[in-house]
């Protein structure tokens, strides 16, 4: 069985945790998919590649409510496509071009599979190591429907390599990845009908926020809300879904593609993390501590397999505290998992960062929060925006800010301004008034916000 120092398993943000400071370690790399992980690949980067194409059909299908004369005449999907992936593939590639060049790493590409403590299956051989890192991440689950598995459904994974722009797409979900995707084909051209449980998208969210996202997009798609999927079925080119409303009516609805988007989940089981000996959560999460160690000594997990939340920057802090660990076992650091922000890069935009106002009831918290609207900004007349706004929640006693929501355009960016104060431990009165807010920039709606509370 060969030994190394350093064993990852999954080269999307565990890639990074191999740095100058192990050029002196023997490294094995185990990876079976494209270099650089779900974000690189079949995430972050491609869909905001094609959200900011979506935005800029957004802007020129709305030219005519500020009097130009611009209007919105279809897309050339192969070309937007090829664009996208043209950047894309040739990263991934140089990722797996550069380790398998290292002259101190090896690489495995196949998927590693725990068969006891410290030992893992590559193919036909197994493989230890003094340190292992998990850093396999998490894939795209479907709902248990009758019919769904023939009927070739699209996922995150394959939905933006698709042949050609489908004409009508039903979407199943109504969380991050349904609301983006299933928004950017309706942007680009497609009638779009969202298959939704509940009555709202992204029920997480702040319901103020979840409540002005569900209401933009019912008014510019096909929203079914109530809808129970009895079925799945092909007919022809035709994706056909039973379904029946709150009503108990059923009826059948037709798409050329269909995108189920309705969770994520890790891939403890893939790699047999309870063979490995390593305690896995109900959910399938790997459970780790503070500094990102699991339960069997000398073994660390970090990012979509270990972590509920599933965000990239969340997966790279816990890399670069990983890295730190493994070559200061004496003096570790722990993972700051105090605010984390999240965004949702739909049209509306939204960003969030804190508790929600119904997680402060639930906690008995004494608070006061305020909605501030864009529309009594100066960009905000510029934008002639009725509709977008930032929610602040803060402390009663502490004047502490708890959370801070935003809905409209710029929402990822303007909210790290609240991610610092909250970091950095100011009170709502400093973050309002001790430094200044350029006028008439968006900012100024976050600025006022503050100072209403």
């Amino acid at each position: 069985m060969r030994s190394f120092d350093l064993l990852v398993i999954g080269a999307g943000s565990g890639n990074s945790v191999i740095g100058p400071e192990h050029d002196d370690w023997d490294i094995a790399m185990v990876e079976h998919g494209p270099f650089g992980g779900t974000c690189l690949n079949v995430g972050c980067l491609p869909s905001k590649m094609f959200v900011y194409t979506a935005e800029v059909a957004e802007v020129a299908a709305g030219g005519d409510r500020l009097g130009v004369h611009t209007s919105f005449n279809g897309v050339d999907w192969p070309a937007v496509r090829d664009r996208i992936f043209g950047r894309i593939d040739p990263i991934a590639e140089a990722g797996r071009d550069y380790r398998e060049g290292s002259p101190n790493v090896t690489v495995y590409p196949v998927t590693g599979r725990f068969v006891a403590p410290r030992q893992v299956a590559v193919g036909d051989e197994v493989i230890t190591a003094d340190r292992i890192v998990l850093a396999a991440g998490a894939r795209a689950v479907a709902p248990p429907v009758p019919g769904l598995d023939g009927v070739g459904y699209h996922t995150s994974d394959t939905i933006m390599r698709l042949e050609r722009l489908p004409e009508r797409l039903l979407v199943i979900g109504a969380g991050y990845i349904a609301a983006e995707l299933g928004g950017v084909m309706g942007a680009l051209g497609s009638r779009v009908t969202f298959l939704l449980r509940g009555d709202s998208f992204l029920r997480r969210e702040d319901a103020e926020i979840s409540r002005r996202f569900t209401d933009a997009y019912s008014q510019r798609f096909d929203v079914r809300m109530h809808t129970r999927i009895l079925g799945a079925r092909r007919e022809g080119d035709e994706v056909v879904l039973q379904v029946a409303g709150r009503d108990g009516v059923t009826a059948d609805l037709r798409g050329d593609e269909l995108l189920v988007a309705t969770g994520r989940r890790p891939n403890s089981d893939l790699v047999d993390a309870a063979a490995g000996g390593l305690a896995v959560a109900d959910r399938g999460q790997v459970i780790t501590d503070d500094h990102l160690r699991t339960n069997v000594d000398g073994v660390w997990a970090l990012g979509d397999i270990t972590n509920p939340v599933q965000l990239k920057h969340v997966a790279n802090h816990e890399a670069r505290v990983v890295r730190h660990n493994l070559v200061n076992p004496d003096s570790p650091i722990a993972v700051d998992h105090r605010f984390i922000p999240h965004a949702v890069f739909g049209h509306p935009q939204i960003a969030a960062v804190g508790l929600t106002e119904r997680e402060c009831q639930e906690q008995g918290l004494p608070y006061v929060s305020h909605v501030q609207p864009y529309s009594a900004a100066g960009y905000g007349w510029a934008l002639e925006d009725t509709e977008s706004a930032a929610k602040v929640i803060a402390h009663r006693h502490t004047r502490r800010l708890l959370g801070g929501h935003i809905i409209g355009p710029q929402a990822s960016t303007l909210i790290q301004q609240l991610i610092q104060g909250m970091h950095f431990d100011l009170t709502v009165d400093q973050m309002a008034r001790d430094q200044y807010y350029i006028h008439p920039a968006l900012p100024e709606v976050v600025e006022q916000a503050l100072l209403e509370l």
